[in-house]
């Protein structure tokens, strides 16, 4: 039972956060539309750079760039000093929030079948949703500090040649 229980958490996990995505990307277009969402657009849940390592996000970024999710969201290339780097970071933005949406979206659903089946299954729920929208959007946060360290950075070298 235990097994079985296990088996179909991380199954209904897995096909729950792939479809989290559309429900993140719905609940994000209406957000954007309330005062929350600049606030939104400023989240920072892990400012460590060592627990973020700790916790694997730069191997996550490798196996992002190395395989098929590279392809999926497209709008976010650095591609040159040509780049405009508000709009990168506004795209950023974007799928951090509907990553995080997502996130929640599942988490309740797992909530929610932790009462209702059994807490093995609600909690093996977690693992795909926390690899596929958790750790997208802590990504995310990240490369927008690294995206807004360069901004500043550009700002003050143009500061300095006015």
């Amino acid at each position: 039972m235990v097994t079985n229980h296990l088996l179909t958490g991380v199954t209904f996990g897995l096909s729950l956060s792939i479809v989290s995505w559309m429900v993140g990307i719905i609940g994000n277009s209406l957000l954007q539309r309330t005062s929350y969402y600049e606030k939104l657009s400023h989240l920072n849940f892990i400012p460590s750079k060592a627990l973020n390592r700790a916790l694997g996000i730069e191997q996550f970024k490798w196996i992002v760039r190395s395989s098929f999710f590279r392809y999926l969201n497209q709008s976010i290339r650095v591609e040159g000093k040509q780049t405009d780097l508000a709009s990168i970071r506004h795209q950023m933005t974007l799928a951090e929030i509907s990553h995080l949406i997502g996130f929640l979206f599942v988490a309740a659903f797992a909530l929610y079948q932790c009462f209702n089946v059994s807490l093995i299954f609600g909690l093996t729920m977690m693992i795909p949703n926390a690899i596929l929208n958790g750790y997208p959007s802590l990504l995310q946060q990240e490369n927008k500090r690294r995206i807004d360290q360069l901004i500043n950075r550009l700002a003050r070298h143009n500061d300095t040649r006015s």
